[in-house]
Protein backbone atom coordinates (compact mmCIF):
# COMPACT_ATOMS: atom_id res chain seq x y z
CA UNK A 1 0.00 0.00 0.00
CA UNK A 2 2.92 2.31 0.71
CA UNK A 3 3.97 2.29 -2.94
CA UNK A 4 0.42 3.21 -3.96
CA UNK A 5 0.47 6.15 -1.54
CA UNK A 6 3.75 7.35 -2.97
CA UNK A 7 2.31 7.03 -6.48
CA UNK A 8 -0.77 9.00 -5.44
CA UNK A 9 1.35 11.85 -4.10
CA UNK A 10 3.44 11.96 -7.27
CA UNK A 11 0.31 12.39 -9.39
CA UNK A 12 -0.83 15.98 -9.59
CA UNK A 13 -4.59 15.43 -9.63
CA UNK A 14 -6.70 13.16 -7.42
CA UNK A 15 -10.28 12.46 -8.54
CA UNK A 16 -12.63 11.16 -5.86
CA UNK A 17 -15.29 8.91 -7.38
CA UNK A 18 -15.07 6.44 -10.25
CA UNK A 19 -18.49 6.90 -11.81
CA UNK A 20 -19.30 8.49 -15.15
CA UNK A 21 -18.08 11.97 -14.22
CA UNK A 22 -14.91 10.82 -12.48
CA UNK A 23 -13.80 8.51 -15.29
CA UNK A 24 -14.69 11.03 -18.01
CA UNK A 25 -12.76 13.75 -16.17
CA UNK A 26 -9.71 11.49 -15.82
CA UNK A 27 -9.88 10.69 -19.53
CA UNK A 28 -10.28 14.36 -20.49
CA UNK A 29 -7.19 15.23 -18.44
CA UNK A 30 -5.27 12.30 -19.93
CA UNK A 31 -6.15 13.46 -23.44
CA UNK A 32 -4.56 16.81 -22.55
CA UNK A 33 -1.42 15.22 -21.12
CA UNK A 34 -2.34 15.46 -17.43
CA UNK A 35 -1.99 12.41 -15.19
CA UNK A 36 -4.58 11.77 -12.52
CA UNK A 37 -5.55 9.08 -10.05
CA UNK A 38 -9.19 8.06 -9.54
CA UNK A 39 -10.11 6.80 -6.06
CA UNK A 40 -13.28 4.69 -6.12
CA UNK A 41 -14.72 3.35 -2.87
CA UNK A 42 -16.33 0.27 -4.46
CA UNK A 43 -14.36 -2.91 -4.99
CA UNK A 44 -15.46 -3.01 -8.63
CA UNK A 45 -16.62 -0.57 -11.29
CA UNK A 46 -19.89 0.91 -10.07
CA UNK A 47 -22.97 1.71 -12.11
CA UNK A 48 -25.75 2.97 -9.85
CA UNK A 49 -28.87 2.43 -11.92
CA UNK A 50 -29.34 0.22 -14.95
CA UNK A 51 -29.19 2.67 -17.86
CA UNK A 52 -28.75 6.32 -18.67
CA UNK A 53 -30.43 8.60 -21.18
CA UNK A 54 -28.00 10.71 -23.21
CA UNK A 55 -29.25 13.66 -25.22
CA UNK A 56 -27.54 15.46 -28.10
CA UNK A 57 -25.39 17.62 -25.80
CA UNK A 58 -24.10 14.52 -24.03
CA UNK A 59 -23.16 12.88 -27.32
CA UNK A 60 -21.35 16.06 -28.37
CA UNK A 61 -19.33 15.89 -25.16
CA UNK A 62 -18.43 12.25 -25.89
CA UNK A 63 -17.44 13.25 -29.44
CA UNK A 64 -15.14 15.92 -27.99
CA UNK A 65 -13.66 13.30 -25.66
CA UNK A 66 -12.69 11.29 -28.72
CA UNK A 67 -11.13 7.80 -28.91
CA UNK A 68 -14.20 6.39 -30.66
CA UNK A 69 -16.19 6.01 -27.44
CA UNK A 70 -19.27 7.77 -28.81
CA UNK A 71 -19.19 5.69 -31.98
CA UNK A 72 -19.07 2.40 -30.05
CA UNK A 73 -21.96 3.41 -27.81
CA UNK A 74 -24.04 4.62 -30.75
CA UNK A 75 -23.66 1.21 -32.37
CA UNK A 76 -25.07 -0.42 -29.22
CA UNK A 77 -28.11 1.85 -28.89
CA UNK A 78 -31.12 2.90 -30.95
CA UNK A 79 -31.76 6.53 -31.93
CA UNK A 80 -35.06 7.73 -30.48
CA UNK A 81 -37.37 9.72 -32.77
CA UNK A 82 -34.63 9.80 -35.45
CA UNK A 83 -32.47 12.05 -33.28
CA UNK A 84 -29.52 11.86 -30.92
CA UNK A 85 -31.63 10.92 -27.93
CA UNK A 86 -30.46 7.45 -26.95
CA UNK A 87 -30.42 5.19 -23.93
CA UNK A 88 -27.27 3.25 -23.06
CA UNK A 89 -26.46 0.80 -20.30
CA UNK A 90 -24.58 2.60 -17.55
CA UNK A 91 -22.00 -0.15 -17.31
CA UNK A 92 -21.32 0.02 -21.05
CA UNK A 93 -20.54 3.73 -20.73
CA UNK A 94 -18.44 3.28 -17.59
CA UNK A 95 -16.43 0.41 -19.06
CA UNK A 96 -15.86 2.34 -22.30
CA UNK A 97 -14.38 5.23 -20.30
CA UNK A 98 -12.36 3.03 -17.93
CA UNK A 99 -10.87 0.93 -20.74
CA UNK A 100 -9.37 4.04 -22.35
CA UNK A 101 -7.53 5.16 -19.21
CA UNK A 102 -3.84 4.37 -18.67
CA UNK A 103 -3.20 1.32 -16.51
CA UNK A 104 -3.16 2.17 -12.82
CA UNK A 105 -5.29 5.30 -13.11
CA UNK A 106 -8.29 3.75 -11.34
CA UNK A 107 -7.82 2.56 -7.76
CA UNK A 108 -10.74 0.48 -6.46
CA UNK A 109 -11.57 -0.03 -2.80
CA UNK A 110 -10.23 3.42 -1.83
CA UNK A 111 -12.83 5.23 0.25
CA UNK A 112 -12.06 8.82 1.20
CA UNK A 113 -13.45 9.67 4.64
CA UNK A 114 -12.35 13.30 4.99
CA UNK A 115 -10.54 16.11 3.17
CA UNK A 116 -8.68 19.00 4.73
CA UNK A 117 -5.88 21.38 3.75
CA UNK A 118 -2.44 21.08 5.28
CA UNK A 119 -2.04 24.19 7.50
CA UNK A 120 1.59 24.65 6.40
CA UNK A 121 1.70 23.71 2.70
CA UNK A 122 -2.00 24.42 1.92
CA UNK A 123 -2.02 21.23 -0.13
CA UNK A 124 -5.13 19.02 0.07
CA UNK A 125 -4.95 16.22 2.62
CA UNK A 126 -7.13 13.15 2.03
CA UNK A 127 -7.75 10.52 4.69
CA UNK A 128 -8.73 7.02 3.54
CA UNK A 129 -10.92 4.54 5.38
CA UNK A 130 -7.85 2.54 6.44
CA UNK A 131 -6.22 5.54 8.10
CA UNK A 132 -3.75 6.30 5.33
CA UNK A 133 -3.23 9.91 4.24
CA UNK A 134 -2.69 11.18 0.69
CA UNK A 135 -1.26 14.61 -0.11
CA UNK A 136 -1.85 15.23 -3.83
CA UNK A 137 0.65 17.58 -5.42
CA UNK A 138 -1.85 19.85 -7.16
CA UNK A 139 -5.60 19.44 -6.66
CA UNK A 140 -8.61 17.30 -5.77
CA UNK A 141 -11.73 16.96 -7.94
CA UNK A 142 -14.84 15.57 -6.28
CA UNK A 143 -16.94 13.44 -8.61
CA UNK A 144 -18.38 11.41 -5.74
CA UNK A 145 -22.09 11.91 -6.29
CA UNK A 146 -24.94 13.44 -4.32
CA UNK A 147 -23.55 12.38 -0.93
CA UNK A 148 -20.18 13.93 -1.70
CA UNK A 149 -17.36 14.08 0.84
CA UNK A 150 -15.64 16.66 -1.37
CA UNK A 151 -18.76 18.86 -1.49
CA UNK A 152 -18.66 18.94 2.30
CA UNK A 153 -15.00 19.96 2.15
CA UNK A 154 -15.69 22.97 -0.10
CA UNK A 155 -18.60 24.07 2.09
CA UNK A 156 -21.61 23.15 -0.04
CA UNK A 157 -24.90 22.66 1.74
CA UNK A 158 -26.29 19.11 1.72
CA UNK A 159 -28.60 18.48 -1.26
CA UNK A 160 -32.33 18.70 -0.73
CA UNK A 161 -34.65 15.71 -1.02
CA UNK A 162 -37.70 15.72 -3.28
CA UNK A 163 -40.89 14.20 -1.82
CA UNK A 164 -40.61 11.49 -4.48
CA UNK A 165 -38.86 8.20 -5.15
CA UNK A 166 -37.89 6.47 -8.38
CA UNK A 167 -37.57 2.86 -9.50
CA UNK A 168 -35.41 2.11 -12.52
CA UNK A 169 -35.00 -1.17 -14.37
CA UNK A 170 -34.36 -3.09 -17.58
CA UNK A 171 -36.58 -5.64 -19.28
CA UNK A 172 -35.14 -8.09 -21.79
CA UNK A 173 -37.28 -9.63 -24.54
CA UNK A 174 -35.50 -12.65 -26.01
CA UNK A 175 -37.48 -12.46 -29.26
CA UNK A 176 -37.51 -8.65 -29.47
CA UNK A 177 -39.79 -6.12 -27.80
CA UNK A 178 -41.46 -4.76 -30.97
CA UNK A 179 -41.79 -1.27 -29.49
CA UNK A 180 -41.38 1.95 -31.42
CA UNK A 181 -38.14 3.88 -31.04
CA UNK A 182 -39.77 6.47 -28.81
CA UNK A 183 -39.55 7.80 -25.29
CA UNK A 184 -43.03 7.18 -23.86
CA UNK A 185 -44.10 8.75 -20.56
CA UNK A 186 -47.47 8.00 -18.92
CA UNK A 187 -48.78 9.73 -15.79
CA UNK A 188 -51.71 8.88 -13.52
CA UNK A 189 -52.62 9.65 -9.90
CA UNK A 190 -49.21 10.67 -8.63
CA UNK A 191 -47.33 8.04 -10.64
CA UNK A 192 -45.22 8.52 -13.74
CA UNK A 193 -43.99 5.63 -15.87
CA UNK A 194 -41.52 6.11 -18.70
CA UNK A 195 -39.90 3.67 -21.10
CA UNK A 196 -37.55 3.73 -24.07
CA UNK A 197 -35.71 1.01 -25.99
CA UNK A 198 -31.96 0.56 -25.62
CA UNK A 199 -31.75 -1.89 -28.50
CA UNK A 200 -34.14 -4.30 -30.21
CA UNK A 201 -34.28 -6.64 -27.21
CA UNK A 202 -33.90 -4.44 -24.15
CA UNK A 203 -36.09 -1.66 -22.76
CA UNK A 204 -35.18 0.80 -20.04
CA UNK A 205 -38.04 1.92 -17.80
CA UNK A 206 -38.45 4.20 -14.81
CA UNK A 207 -41.29 4.88 -12.40
CA UNK A 208 -41.55 7.93 -10.13
CA UNK A 209 -44.11 8.38 -7.40
CA UNK A 210 -44.97 10.94 -4.77
CA UNK A 211 -43.61 10.14 -1.33
CA UNK A 212 -47.08 9.87 0.25
CA UNK A 213 -47.52 6.70 -1.81
CA UNK A 214 -44.26 5.40 -0.36
CA UNK A 215 -44.62 3.90 3.13
CA UNK A 216 -42.16 2.80 5.80
CA UNK A 217 -42.60 -0.78 4.66
CA UNK A 218 -41.38 0.06 1.17
CA UNK A 219 -38.45 2.03 2.60
CA UNK A 220 -37.41 -1.03 4.59
CA UNK A 221 -37.40 -3.32 1.53
CA UNK A 222 -35.69 -0.91 -0.87
CA UNK A 223 -32.78 -3.34 -1.28
CA UNK A 224 -34.94 -6.37 -2.11
CA UNK A 225 -35.31 -6.60 -5.90
CA UNK A 226 -38.18 -9.10 -5.77
CA UNK A 227 -40.29 -6.88 -3.54
CA UNK A 228 -39.37 -3.76 -5.52
CA UNK A 229 -40.68 -5.45 -8.66
CA UNK A 230 -43.83 -6.71 -6.92
CA UNK A 231 -44.57 -3.28 -5.42
CA UNK A 232 -43.97 -1.58 -8.78
CA UNK A 233 -46.39 -3.88 -10.61
CA UNK A 234 -49.06 -3.42 -7.93
CA UNK A 235 -48.66 0.36 -8.15
CA UNK A 236 -49.43 0.31 -11.89
CA UNK A 237 -52.97 -1.12 -11.66
CA UNK A 238 -54.44 1.63 -13.83
CA UNK A 239 -51.72 1.50 -16.50
CA UNK A 240 -51.85 -0.43 -19.81
CA UNK A 241 -51.30 -4.18 -19.53
CA UNK A 242 -48.32 -3.97 -21.90
CA UNK A 243 -46.50 -1.68 -19.50
CA UNK A 244 -47.42 -3.67 -16.40
CA UNK A 245 -46.14 -6.80 -18.13
CA UNK A 246 -42.89 -5.00 -18.98
CA UNK A 247 -42.31 -4.19 -15.30
CA UNK A 248 -43.35 -7.70 -14.21
CA UNK A 249 -40.75 -9.21 -16.58
CA UNK A 250 -37.95 -6.84 -15.57
CA UNK A 251 -34.47 -8.21 -14.92
CA UNK A 252 -34.11 -8.43 -11.13
CA UNK A 253 -30.41 -7.43 -10.94
CA UNK A 254 -31.21 -4.23 -12.85
CA UNK A 255 -33.81 -2.92 -10.40
CA UNK A 256 -32.79 0.10 -8.37
CA UNK A 257 -34.88 2.22 -6.01
CA UNK A 258 -33.82 5.59 -4.58
CA UNK A 259 -35.16 8.83 -3.28
CA UNK A 260 -34.44 11.93 -5.37
CA UNK A 261 -31.92 14.53 -4.23
CA UNK A 262 -31.23 17.86 -5.86
CA UNK A 263 -29.64 21.28 -5.50
CA UNK A 264 -32.24 24.01 -5.93
CA UNK A 265 -31.52 26.73 -8.53
CA UNK A 266 -31.25 29.38 -5.81
CA UNK A 267 -28.70 27.22 -3.96
CA UNK A 268 -26.41 27.37 -7.01
CA UNK A 269 -26.34 31.16 -7.38
CA UNK A 270 -23.62 31.82 -4.84
CA UNK A 271 -22.54 28.26 -4.12
CA UNK A 272 -18.82 27.77 -3.59
CA UNK A 273 -18.08 24.86 -5.90
CA UNK A 274 -14.41 25.13 -4.97
CA UNK A 275 -12.14 25.93 -2.05
CA UNK A 276 -8.55 26.56 -3.01
CA UNK A 277 -7.30 23.59 -5.08
CA UNK A 278 -10.38 21.48 -4.26
CA UNK A 279 -13.42 21.46 -6.57
CA UNK A 280 -16.54 19.42 -7.38
CA UNK A 281 -18.16 18.27 -10.62
CA UNK A 282 -21.06 16.09 -11.73
CA UNK A 283 -23.78 15.25 -9.21
CA UNK A 284 -21.55 16.49 -6.39
CA UNK A 285 -21.83 19.92 -8.00
CA UNK A 286 -25.34 20.00 -9.47
CA UNK A 287 -27.50 17.07 -8.34
CA UNK A 288 -30.86 17.34 -10.09
CA UNK A 289 -34.05 15.36 -10.54
CA UNK A 290 -34.46 13.06 -13.56
CA UNK A 291 -37.17 15.15 -15.23
CA UNK A 292 -34.96 16.51 -18.04
CA UNK A 293 -32.77 13.39 -18.25
CA UNK A 294 -29.69 15.64 -18.23
CA UNK A 295 -27.71 14.45 -15.20
CA UNK A 296 -25.33 12.21 -17.13
CA UNK A 297 -24.93 14.55 -20.09
CA UNK A 298 -24.20 17.51 -17.79
CA UNK A 299 -21.54 15.45 -16.02
CA UNK A 300 -19.86 14.69 -19.36
CA UNK A 301 -19.92 18.42 -20.15
CA UNK A 302 -18.22 19.10 -16.80
CA UNK A 303 -15.43 16.69 -17.70
CA UNK A 304 -14.74 18.37 -21.05
CA UNK A 305 -14.77 21.92 -19.66
CA UNK A 306 -12.58 20.99 -16.70
CA UNK A 307 -10.12 19.21 -18.98
CA UNK A 308 -9.95 22.31 -21.17
CA UNK A 309 -9.49 24.72 -18.26
CA UNK A 310 -6.60 22.62 -16.92
CA UNK A 311 -5.04 21.92 -20.32
CA UNK A 312 -1.96 24.07 -19.65
CA UNK A 313 -0.98 22.13 -16.56
CA UNK A 314 0.94 19.23 -18.10
CA UNK A 315 3.67 17.55 -16.05
CA UNK A 316 6.41 19.59 -17.76
CA UNK A 317 4.60 22.89 -17.19
CA UNK A 318 4.01 22.07 -13.53
CA UNK A 319 7.72 21.47 -12.98
CA UNK A 320 8.67 24.71 -14.73
CA UNK A 321 6.15 26.85 -12.87
CA UNK A 322 6.05 25.25 -9.43
CA UNK A 323 6.19 28.58 -7.57
CA UNK A 324 3.18 29.94 -9.42
CA UNK A 325 1.43 26.59 -9.60
CA UNK A 326 -0.98 27.04 -6.70
CA UNK A 327 -2.34 30.41 -7.78
CA UNK A 328 -2.57 29.39 -11.45
CA UNK A 329 -4.34 26.13 -10.61
CA UNK A 330 -6.84 27.98 -8.44
CA UNK A 331 -7.40 30.48 -11.24
CA UNK A 332 -8.09 27.64 -13.69
CA UNK A 333 -10.53 26.02 -11.26
CA UNK A 334 -12.25 29.38 -10.82
CA UNK A 335 -12.60 29.62 -14.60
CA UNK A 336 -14.22 26.17 -14.70
CA UNK A 337 -16.70 27.12 -11.98
CA UNK A 338 -17.58 30.40 -13.69
CA UNK A 339 -18.13 28.68 -17.03
CA UNK A 340 -20.35 25.97 -15.61
CA UNK A 341 -22.41 27.95 -13.10
CA UNK A 342 -24.76 29.58 -15.62
CA UNK A 343 -25.30 26.33 -17.51
CA UNK A 344 -26.08 24.20 -14.46
CA UNK A 345 -28.29 26.91 -12.94
CA UNK A 346 -30.40 26.92 -16.10
CA UNK A 347 -30.63 23.11 -16.16
CA UNK A 348 -31.46 23.07 -12.47
CA UNK A 349 -34.23 25.66 -12.85
CA UNK A 350 -35.86 23.85 -15.76
CA UNK A 351 -35.59 20.49 -14.01
CA UNK A 352 -37.09 21.96 -10.85
CA UNK A 353 -40.12 23.30 -12.72
CA UNK A 354 -40.59 20.00 -14.55
CA UNK A 355 -40.49 18.26 -11.18
CA UNK A 356 -43.22 20.55 -9.87
CA UNK A 357 -45.39 19.50 -12.81
CA UNK A 358 -45.01 15.85 -11.85
CA UNK A 359 -45.65 16.52 -8.15
CA UNK A 360 -48.77 18.65 -8.80
CA UNK A 361 -50.50 16.26 -11.17
CA UNK A 362 -53.99 16.92 -9.75
CA UNK A 363 -54.14 20.73 -9.98
CA UNK A 364 -54.94 22.03 -13.46
CA UNK A 365 -54.36 25.67 -12.48
CA UNK A 366 -50.97 24.99 -10.90
CA UNK A 367 -49.89 22.95 -13.92
CA UNK A 368 -50.97 25.78 -16.25
CA UNK A 369 -48.96 28.32 -14.26
CA UNK A 370 -45.87 26.09 -14.25
CA UNK A 371 -46.13 25.42 -17.99
CA UNK A 372 -46.44 29.16 -18.59
CA UNK A 373 -43.25 29.80 -16.63
CA UNK A 374 -41.44 27.05 -18.53
CA UNK A 375 -42.58 28.53 -21.85
CA UNK A 376 -41.47 32.04 -20.88
CA UNK A 377 -38.09 31.00 -19.50
CA UNK A 378 -37.16 28.09 -21.76
CA UNK A 379 -39.13 28.40 -25.00
CA UNK A 380 -40.08 25.02 -26.42
CA UNK A 381 -38.24 23.34 -23.54
CA UNK A 382 -35.81 21.38 -25.72
CA UNK A 383 -33.03 23.94 -26.12
CA UNK A 384 -31.08 22.35 -23.26
CA UNK A 385 -30.12 19.51 -25.62
CA UNK A 386 -28.82 21.88 -28.33
CA UNK A 387 -25.97 23.03 -26.10
CA UNK A 388 -22.31 22.45 -27.04
CA UNK A 389 -19.79 22.56 -24.20
CA UNK A 390 -16.88 23.04 -26.62
CA UNK A 391 -13.82 20.95 -27.35
CA UNK A 392 -11.00 19.76 -25.10
CA UNK A 393 -8.53 22.09 -26.77
CA UNK A 394 -7.72 25.40 -25.08
CA UNK A 395 -8.30 27.00 -28.51
CA UNK A 396 -11.81 25.48 -28.32
CA UNK A 397 -12.19 25.17 -32.10
CA UNK A 398 -14.55 28.13 -32.22
CA UNK A 399 -16.89 26.68 -29.59
CA UNK A 400 -17.58 28.51 -26.38
CA UNK A 401 -19.58 28.20 -23.21
CA UNK A 402 -22.73 30.31 -23.21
Amino acid sequence: MESELEEAERVGVIIVGGGICGLATALALHRNGIASLVLEKSESLRATGSAIILQANGWRALDHLGLGIASLLRQASLPIDSGELRCVKRMDLIKSLADMLPSGTLKLGCRVTSIERDPFTRRPLLQLHNGNLIRPKVMVIGCDGVNSIVADAVGLRPPRTLPMCVVRGLTTYASGHGLENKLVVLAKAGLQLGRMPINHKQVYWFMTCRMKLWTRRETAIAKDSNIIRQWSVESLDDFPMQDRDMVARSDLPSLHLTDLKYRAPWDLIGAGFRRGPIAVAGDAMHAMGPFLAQGGSAALEDAIVLGRCLSNFTADNLNLRRRKMTSEIEEAIGEFVALRRRRVMRLSAQTYLMGLLVQNSSSTIVKLVIRTFIGILFGDGADHANYDCGSLSADNDGHCEL
